[in-house]
């Protein structure tokens, strides 16, 4: 119920001028599966992450939004997590450069928390990688809608 009464929120801010694409390398394996990614137009580090969630397998829509912030308080996303694009996958809220990895696990485990985040933009996350830099040290978050907080996973250094 939660998600779709996101998908409705969601669906006033994509008519208000927000322009859908779409694109999928392997098809998902269930329907509820579909990563809804919600960015800024302009933004080429989100626009890689989403090749990243592309080659891992996942389908994703993509609708690109003047401003992801309403988006962000309405899916709960604390602030500290905050990041440059927000998705809706299953029942679930994806904040940031998190691994496909880590959010096929999510899906696969099924754990009681409202999403995943990885907060800021780390180096060498998904979709952030510059050449000769390796990868930052960085964990994804895996939070609450009380805005409860633990590590799910770390990468990096």
């Amino acid at each position: 119920m939660r998600n779709v009464v996101l998908a409705l929120g969601l669906l006033a801010l994509a008519s208000a001028g927000a322009a859908v694409t779409s694109g999928a390398a392997q098809g998902p394996r269930d329907t509820d599966e579909t990563v809804r990614v919600y960015k800024a137009p302009t933004c080429g580090c989100c626009a890689l992450w989403i090749v990243h969630l592309q080659e891992h397998g996942f389908e994703v829509e993509t609708t690109d939004v003047p401003n992801v912030a309403p988006l962000k308080q309405r899916a709960g996303v604390p602030r500290r997590l905050s990041s440059c694009h927000t998705a809706l996958v299953g029942d679930y809220v994806i904040e940031g450069h998190v691994p496909a990895a880590d959010v096929r696990r999510l899906l696969d485990e099924r754990p009681r928390v409202a999403g995943l985040a990885v907060p800021g933009m780390p180096i060498g996350s998904p979709g952030m990688e510059v050449p000769g830099r390796g990868v930052q040290r960085y964990d994804v978050i895996a939070f609450q809608r009380n805005g409860q907080t633990e590590v799910y996973s770390s990468h990096g250094r």
